[in-house]
């Protein structure tokens, strides 16, 4: 298993592999509290490293505030490499529930307190959650603006949003990254992508292994899998990673077995014919 292989992307100004870490489920059932193995938490965080990821992406929610506590926990004083991205605007209420707040300063006190939690002078890439409709879009794109000026963040992004969104962001502040739902059997941000790809942002797809029963047991990513020798999974990221140079999924796991599984990703390699047979299933 190598992440190495899986190709490079300069995210605030630092060169990270493309293959990353996705760090919400180490925290309690429905993304809520503490999991019921802290260690193990602590263990999965540590091996991704060992592995060679330096690419983890989190939210101010995860837990909420559990997941930034476990980053730190696990891995500070950090490397030097190692990129932590982190998010606000979005509030919990209680397990799988999510309610997004955009309010500029309710913004900035989170990434005050992302910045205490995770023990950094700086947040890497600081991510709008989501775009509150409740709040003046110009307002929340306006904080990360400030924030970024006033060296709080080294770069911003966004999360869930649409080309037009994206574009309004852009005449306010630079965006570095989004992150929206997307993988070989989910492709309702291809055109988003598109823009990315052609503008160099990089592009994060959350939920990045696809599930379902196109990507079953009877399925075009079973029958490439079986002709990779790999899995499933790992054929879903290496579709993800041949898709656009500008692609840094991150898979999250609580499971030791599962990380490495994931990050043997970076060593598949798809052939033209399988590429185009997987990038037909969303047809």
């Amino acid at each position: 298993m190598t992440v190495t292989a899986s190709g490079s992307f300069t995210v605030a100004n630092h060169s990270v592999y493309r293959l990353g870490f996705g760090a919400m489920r180490i925290t309690g059932p429905g993304v809520w509290g503490w999991p019921k193995d802290r260690a193990a938490a602590v263990a999965v965080l540590r091996r991704a490293v060992e592995l060679g990821v330096n690419f983890i992406d989190t939210a101010d929610s995860y837990g909420p505030e559990v997941s930034e506590a476990l980053i730190a926990e696990a891995l500070h004083p950090y490397e030097n490499d190692l990129v932590i991205a982190t998010k606000a605007g979005l509030t919990r209420q209680g397990p799988d529930q999510w309610l997004p707040v955009g309010r500029p300063e309710y913004l900035r006190q989170q990434c005050e307190l992302s910045i205490r939690r995770l023990g950094v002078e700086a947040i890497d890439l600081f991510q709008l959650h989501r775009i509150d409709p409740g709040v003046p879009a110009e307002e929340q794109f306006g904080c990360l603006a400030e924030l970024l000026a006033e060296g709080k963040v080294k770069a911003v992004g966004l999360s869930e949003v649409s080309v037009e969104q994206l574009r309004a962001a852009q005449a306010i502040v630079p965006i570095a990254t989004v992150q929206n739902l997307y993988n070989v059997t989910n492709r309702q941000s291809e055109a988003l992508l598109d823009v990315c790809t052609a503008e160099g942002i990089g592009f994060i797809p959350w939920f990045p292994i696809a599930a379902g029963a196109l990507a079953g047991p009877v399925s075009a990513v079973a029958d490439v899998a079986a002709a990779c020798g790999a899995t499933t999974a790992q054929v879903s990221l290496a579709w993800l990673l041949q898709r656009s140079p500008v692609v840094l999924p991150i898979p999250g796991t609580g499971s030791i077995p599962h990380l490495e599984e994931n990050c043997g990703a970076g060593s598949v390699t798809l052939s033209t014919d399988q590429m185009e047979r997987l990038s037909a299933i969303a047809a």
